[in-house]
């Protein structure tokens, strides 16, 4: 496939959408997609040395609810996956890890939006203090495993980026 035409139709501070079409040069097939364009998220999953997970809670509008999932953040211009992850862990939660390790890399919901989420293991952690952005309000609690993976399986705890991490971690 190859694309035949790019506009930009929105563009606000979190991502823009363009109307894209494309074709295959070799069969003729065309197609025209509204793509949401996200600079990509990181994701931190911090385990303490008692294997305990730390989760935020927040405010997630699209869902209508508060939920209890990983801290994330969307990458800054020219920033990469770890950087990102370092980063938003420190202004999440306070807290710094000295050991890193990738546990996953995906897209989010390829149909429509091209945002990359990478999940990192933060490991071997120094507490310290929060900076969240002024539109967050986050809560952080450290959450056994055991009591993650019921949340999970009973549906409490139904957050995409969390669900691959975490059984991405256990299976590590």
């Amino acid at each position: 496939m190859k694309i035949t035409s790019s506009r930009e139709v929105y563009k606000c501070s979190l991502f823009r959408v363009t109307e894209d079409r494309a074709s295959d040069p070799k069969t003729g097939f065309k197609i025209k997609r509204s793509v949401v364009r996200h600079a990509g998220s990181a994701v931190m999953m911090a385990v303490d040395d008692r294997r305990r997970i730390l989760l935020v809670r927040q405010y997630r509008l699209p869902a209508g609810r508060y939920i209890w999932e990983l801290p994330a953040g969307r990458l800054d211009p020219g920033e990469k996956p770890l950087q990102a992850a370092k980063r938003e862990l420190i202004e999440e939660t306070g807290y710094r890890a000295r050991r890193w390790t990738k546990l996953a890399s995906y897209f989010v919901s390829p149909g429509y939006v091209d945002e990359r989420m990478t999940i990192y293991l933060a490991e071997d952690l120094t507490a310290g203090v929060a900076t969240p952005m002024d539109d967050e309000r986050i809560e952080t609690r450290w959450f056994p495993a055991r009591e993650v993976e019921r949340m999970i399986e009973t549906g409490k705890l139904d957050d995409a980026k969390t669900i691959i991490g975490f059984y991405r971690w256990k299976k590590a």
